[in-house]
């Protein structure tokens, strides 16, 4: 083939390839037709001449012992075409040859016609597809957990979502869409990248979630600039979808204020962040690495006498939290349906146990939660 440097060039420019990958591409694809074309059970090689800007493909064959009978012959008895006997080495291409040389055999494709072209195109095609493919899968794989956003194309009877989002369509599910949430041909979605899978049946696979608490974090780091310019970081958060949540903030400025900073005036940006979340709850507590401080901030709006932590006694069991609180606490503990301490529990990591001051011990499930300024008595406590 004539000027394949130029074809490379154009490729490389249409697709937004490397010109490098597009020429291993276009190698890969000659060598395929030969194996097609030739005899599968050749060895072939490519290589593309700079200056001709021509491409050629030739056979290589290796010198064996004329008993090294492993080599010239398959497991199934056939002769291997990518070695020769010694002795016919030397009748056949020179005298001089001793074990262990290679020499090639050139194929010119275009000799075969027609059908050499079209399989050509065909392998040059679906290349140069797989090229595009992989440039999308490593651009995608580094996105996951971030936010993208895309146009509706289409939702099937499952409730699948298909979203066109530049050069690649991402599906999402409906178990990652917020309980409630409609869309339709030509709305505008938010979400971030949960996976991102390739083969070679289906191509790429890029699957979206709305339910993740990523994507709560990316939402935040869009509207509040000290999140986004890491001043204030999200250490930990936990949701459960459309109804509440619950994140961990940390300053790393002494002069600004975590919480706040994420709220806004007047709610402004926790609102913002909220709207998008349909009106999802979103409770803010400032994170600190005191275990049973923050555990109490994880429980408001309850008022918590006092926390203990029991070690789990295997690898298999999660730590519990036995949280003392007076009795008209209990039901602000345990929340609506019981979400705030799965919330908390959630957050914290710890299993959480209520003990009413009483001494009525209540099982708690896992929970995330926030500070609240009633909890201010038990952190002096801690800070003492």
């Amino acid at each position: 083939m004539e000027n394949v440097l130029d074809i490379v060039d154009a490729i490389a420019h249409e697709k937004g390839l490397s010109p490098e990958n597009v020429k291993e591409g276009i190698k890969t694809a000659f060598i395929q037709t030969a194996k097609r074309l030739i005899d599968e059970d050749f060895t072939y090689d490519a290589e593309i001449d700079e200056e001709t800007k021509s491409i050629r493909v030739y056979q290589t064959i290796t010198v064996v012992d004329d008993d090294d009978d492993d080599q010239l012959y398959t497991e199934e008895g056939d002769v291997n075409q990518g070695f020769i006997a010694l002795s016919r080495a030397k009748e056949e291409v020179d005298p001089d040859v001793e074990v262990g040389d290679e020499f090639q055999i050139e194929h010119d494709i275009n000799s075969h016609g027609r059908t050499a072209a079209m399989t050509l195109h065909r392998e040059i095609e679906f290349h140069i597809q797989r090229l595009v493919e992989n440039e999308l899968y490593n651009k995608y794989k580094e996105k996951i957990g971030s936010i993208v956003s895309g146009r509706v194309t289409r939702v099937d009877g499952d409730q699948t979502t298909y979203v066109e989002m530049d050069e690649v369509r991402a599906v999402l599910p409906m178990k990652s869409r917020i309980k409630g949430e409609i869309f339709k041909v030509g709305d505008v979605v938010q979400a971030v990248v949960r996976r991102v899978n390739i083969d070679k049946t289906n191509g790429i696979h890029i699957e979206l979630s709305r339910t993740s608490p990523k994507f709560l974090e990316q939402l935040l780091s869009l509207e509040v600039p000290e999140i986004k310019d890491n001043i204030v970081i999200v250490e930990k958060s936990a949701r459960i979808p459309g109804e509440r949540a619950k994140i961990a903030l940390l300053s790393t400025h002494p002069q600004v204020d975590p919480v706040g900073a994420t709220v806004g005036v007047k709610g402004v940006r926790i609102n913002a962040v909220s709207d998008e979340l349909l009106g999802e709850s979103i409770d803010c507590i400032e994170y600190t690495s005191v275990p049973e401080l923050f555990i109490a901030r994880a429980m408001s709006p309850a008022i918590i006498s006092s926390v203990i932590i029991e070690h789990a006694e295997t690898e298999e069991d999660t730590d519990k939290a036995i949280v003392t609180l007076p009795a008209d606490q209990k039901s602000k503990a345990i929340g609506r349906s019981g979400i705030n301490i799965r919330l908390a529990s959630m957050l914290t990591g710890y299993t959480i146990e209520l003990v009413e001051a009483a001494g009525t011990s209540i099982e708690g499930e896992q929970a995330v939660v926030e500070k609240k300024d009633d909890i201010s008595s038990l952190e002096a406590l801690f800070s003492n």
